[in-house]
């Protein structure tokens, strides 16, 4: 499978709102994830600590609404972007937030995820 197939049918499985089918599917087991925050989530190894912060994610964020656009594929990497309307639990204040990942694939799978976002 190419990094633009395989980057094609993430993104559709992201379409679907299926974000830990997704992973299980395409991230590898030695997945490193960089989000760009502070805090014990900040920097991930593993595809269980990974699915445990989109977990956390999930448990902590009222979502409202989201697209996904792409991939935009280059070589081994690939960048989707994120739009999110979504309420943070701890807060209570609506957000919308501009997000892109971007993907880099070896062997068939996702080995690094890293986020860079805007909130507006």
């Amino acid at each position: 499978m190419t990094t633009l197939e395989l980057a094609k049918d993430f993104t559709n499985i992201l379409r679907t709102g299926d974000h830990e089918g997704a992973a299980a599917k395409y991230n590898s087991d030695s997945i490193a994830s960089y989000e760009a925050m502070e805090g014990p989530m900040a920097v991930c190894r593993g595809k269980e600590e990974v699915r445990a912060k989109g977990d956390w994610w999930q448990a902590n964020h009222e979502v409202h609404g989201a697209s996904v656009e792409g991939p935009y594929v280059n070589g081994e990497q690939f960048v989707v972007r994120f739009t999110m309307d979504v309420t943070p639990k701890a807060t209570g204040q609506r957000i919308t937030m501009d997000e892109v990942g971007i993907y880099t694939v070896q062997d068939g799978k996702i080995v690094e995820e890293r986020f860079y976002y805007l909130e507006t």
